[in-house]
Order: C-alpha cells, then sequence, then structure tokens
C-alpha cells in the first residue's frame, strides 16, 4: 500500500500513547472515586448507628455519588443514564465517567492512527466510532454473559425457593438460602436483595429493584408472581414449581433453536471474513492490483463503502438469526 514505515511507526506511537495514558487516568479516577465511595459509607454506617432506625430508603439503595456534569448528561440523554445500568448488569464497578473516558480515548486513539496511516478521514472518523464503542461492546458481552449465568442457574433458585416455603420458613429466608447455596451471580444478585431487605427497604421494593438489574423476562415473572401471591394469596410454592418447569422448556426450545441457526451464524461469519481473506491473497499475488484501492481516492472511496456495508451484513444476518422465546 506504498505506506511509509515513517508512518506506521507513528500511528501506532499515537495510539499507544492515547490508549495507555486514557487507561491509566481512567484508573487513576477510578482509585479516587473508590477512596470517596468508602468514606461515603463509613460516613452513612456511623449516620445509621447514631440512629434509632434506618430510613425506608435503606443504606444499600442510596445512589452513588457522581460528579455534577454526569448526573445533568444523564438527566439530559438517556443513552448516558442506560450506561449505568448497563454496568450494574454487568456486575462491574467502573464509574460512567471512567467509561465515558476510556470510550472517548480509545475513538481518539483509533482515529488519529488510522488518519496518519490512510490520511482519509472516512477511514478516520469510522475507526474513531468502532474505537468509541469497544468498551460498551466488551461490557455489553459481560453482561450478557452474566444474564446468561444467571439464566442457566434460575430454575434451581426457584425450586430451592419452593422447598423452603414448603419447610415452613419465610420467602426473605429462602432469598438467603439461595445465595448462600448457588454459585455467583445468581448469589450476588438474591443476597443484595435480601441484605437491602434486612437494612430496611420494603422487600416488594427490593425485588422489583433485582428485577430492573436483571434484564430477564423469568426474572420479571418470578417478581410479578411473588407481588400477586403477597397482595392477594395463593400456592405460592405451587407456583414456583410450574414457572421453573416453563424456564426449563425454554432452555430445551433456545437449543433446539441454536442448531437450527448454526447455518445461518456460519454463513454470517464466512460472509464477514471471506473478503478479508480474498482481499490479502490478490495483494499476495498481485501487490500492484490492489495498491489502486488504497492510493486512489475513488479506491479508498470504495474500501470504506464496503467496509461500512460489510458491517452492517453482519448485523443484519445476526438481527435475523436472533430468535427471542
Amino acid at each position: 500500500m506504498n505506506i511509509p514505515n515513517s508512518s506506521i511507526v507513528a500511528a501506532v506511537l499515537v495510539f499507544l500513547a492515547v490508549t495507555f495514558g486514557t487507561v491509566g487516568v481512567a484508573l487513576l479516577l477510578e482509585f479516587f472515586q473508590e477512596t470517596r465511595r468508602r468514606r461515603n459509607v463509613l460516613r452513612q454506617l456511623q449516620d445509621v448507628g447514631a440512629l434509632d432506625r434506618v430510613d425506608a430508603g435503606g443504606v444499600l439503595r442510596r445512589q452513588k455519588d457522581q460528579p455534577v456534569w454526569v448526573r445533568q448528561l444523564s438527566a439530559s440523554t438517556p443513552r448516558i443514564r442506560d450506561l449505568g445500568i448497563l454496568l450494574e448488569r454487568a456486575g462491574t464497578t467502573t464509574s460512567i465517567e471512567a467509561l465515558l473516558l476510556m470510550c472517548a480515548g480509545l475513538g481518539v486513539g483509533f482515529g488519529a492512527a488510522l488518519l496518519i496511516l490512510t490520511r482519509f478521514w472516512p477511514f478516520a472518523l469510522l475507526a474513531a466510532v468502532i474505537g468509541g464503542y469497544l468498551p460498551i461492546f466488551f461490557l455489553k458481552r459481560k453482561a450478557q454473559r452474566r444474564s446468561d449465568a444467571f439464566e442457566a442457574n434460575l430454575p434451581e433458585a426457584i425450586d430451592l425457593l419452593g422447598r423452603a416455603i414448603r419447610a415452613g420458613h419465610p420467602l426473605s429466608a429462602g432469598f438467603k438460602m439461595v445465595a448462600e447455596e448457588l454459585k455467583d451471580p445468581i448469589s450476588t444478585e438474591f443476597q443484595r436483595t435480601f441484605e437491602e431487605q434486612r437494612f430496611g427497604l420494603p422487600f416488594d421494593d427490593a425485588i422489583i429493584a433485582m428485577a430492573d438489574r436483571v434484564a430477564l423476562i423469568d426474572v420479571r415473572i418470578l417478581v410479578t408472581a411473588i407481588l400477586i401471591q403477597r397482595e392477594v394469596g395463593g400456592n405460592l410454592a405451587e407456583v414456583l414449581d410450574n414457572l421453573a418447569t416453563v424456564i426449563r422448556a425454554r432452555f430445551t426450545i433456545r437449543r433446539q433453536l441454536r442448531v437450527y441457526t448454526a447455518q445461518g451464524r456460519f454463513s454470517g461469519y464466512t460472509l464477514a471474513v471471506l473478503p478479508i481473506i480474498v482481499g490479502f491473497l490478490i495483494y499476495a499475488l498481485n501487490p500492484d492490483y490492489m495498491k489502486l484501492l488504497f492510493t486512489h481516492p475513488i479506491g479508498k472511496l470504495l474500501v470504506f463503502l464496503a467496509v461500512v456495508m460489510q458491517i452492517v451484513g453482519f448485523l443484519w444476518i445476526r438481527k435475523i438469526i436472533n430468535i427471542e422465546i
């Protein structure tokens, strides 16, 4: 592609400098925020110890302290507020401001590196968008894996709740049993719900908060069943048994669908990777034939459009084969 070695070295150095600088600043920000959170928690515990009772909101339900600009941005931009929910669902302690800082730093690093290499601003803009989205992408992947692990253990947790109710234990004690018997992430969420209601938050609000943190329809059905039973009565143990049976049946159907859609997923991966491999092979066989795409302005524009269409096609195929149950 006739790219000078000096340009490659400069692009790599700019990318590394911006990336590591951003990560360093984000880690430093997290350190100071963690220190501030510990002081706030200590002060809250001291305040609670001086009171005769705990407020209805509960110590664990107080919102984390955030800078003013983050609160204003969250109030005006719902997407920023959704990032806070995503951080909760991923089970990470990273703050919104640190996440935004990493997105901005990676976006600038990728964009500057591609601009130095190609001297073509659409490539730099596309790279900046991809680099800025990478932290959110990995965060969504982590949240999805955590959600899948939660859903895999949910039938067992519901069965344990049903057995606890049949044994005469209160529902809150059943949540504590689930937190002690099962593994993370389901133990963490049930333990948090139990601790919130123990510190004074109404039990109904505690389980509703768990449904907000865990984006699963099965958890919402579980919470709805518990709320209805607490309101009008009924055999909650039988309802929980039926719910566990339905969830296991959905697992079976989902596995069958993954088998049926395996060909579509393989086709999507093949269509995404095949043009890249063919391009490298043609460049290895006849470099002069391919250099025109990276030296001529129209060639650069065609490559840019091809990359965009490849990304759109891959996401489209994933959307088609992603069947909700």
